[in-house]
């Protein structure tokens, strides 16, 4: 009965965690040692226990509830909003199941600071990066193509006079905007990231 506000709520935590996420993501068009300097400002804050236990029951429970409304939804969506909102939501919570399984697979198991190298060594190496490209790339879109189908269904003209439709792809092109700007961060405007030694116990070397 309550199953849309839990995955509002929920969605919500994990929602200010990505904009931190990638805009520390942003800041890797500067260098890796920016990227780590402000991740670990960043830790301070979401690497507690009460804000990691929070952050993790919020993505289960997003995964659970996301799969529940689309089962409840499947047939009888028609828009091409409606249809990224579902699909968009599928990406995520493969995503989520992947990425966290590998990050704490890197902190605890490998012993690895799951930092700027940990998260670019298979972008920056072939045949990985053929994975890993659109393996990060789709994700960023999925976040923001959720939100822009959310954002369609919700809001109304705002007060420059533009239409939800019109609004919810203004989102999805800068969505499309800010990938291209991480993906040209994480692998060094494109040149490629040397990847420590330690860290290449992840591409099997």
């Amino acid at each position: 009965m309550y199953t849309k506000q839990i995955h509002y709520v929920s969605g919500s935590i994990i929602f200010l965690f990505i904009c931190l996420h990638l805009a520390n993501h942003t800041v890797s068009i500067y260098g890796a040692e920016q990227h780590i300097q402000v991740m670990n400002t960043l830790r301070v804050f979401y690497r507690s226990i009460i804000a990691e236990t929070i952050l993790l029951l919020s993505i289960l429970v997003q995964i659970v509830t996301g799969i529940k409304l689309y089962r409840q939804v499947r047939h009888t969506t028609s828009t091409n909003f409606e249809k990224l909102q579902n699909w968009t939501g599928l990406y995520l919570a493969f995503f989520f199941l992947i990425h966290l399984s590998a990050v704490f697979a890197g902190r605890f198991l490998l012993k690895l600071d799951t930092n700027f190298y940990f998260g670019v060594a298979g972008l920056n190496v072939f045949p990985f990066n053929l994975f890993f490209i659109p393996y990060y790339g789709l994700a960023i879109l999925a976040f923001f193509g959720h939100i822009a189908a959310i954002h369609n269904k919700k809001m109304k003209l705002n007060k420059f006079g533009l239409s939800p439709k019109t609004q919810a792809k203004l989102i999805l092109m800068f969505g499309f905007i800010l990938m291209l700007i991480i993906l040209f961060g994480l692998t060094n405007h494109f040149k490629g990231v040397k990847i420590p030694e330690t860290y290449k116990i992840l591409i099997g070397k």
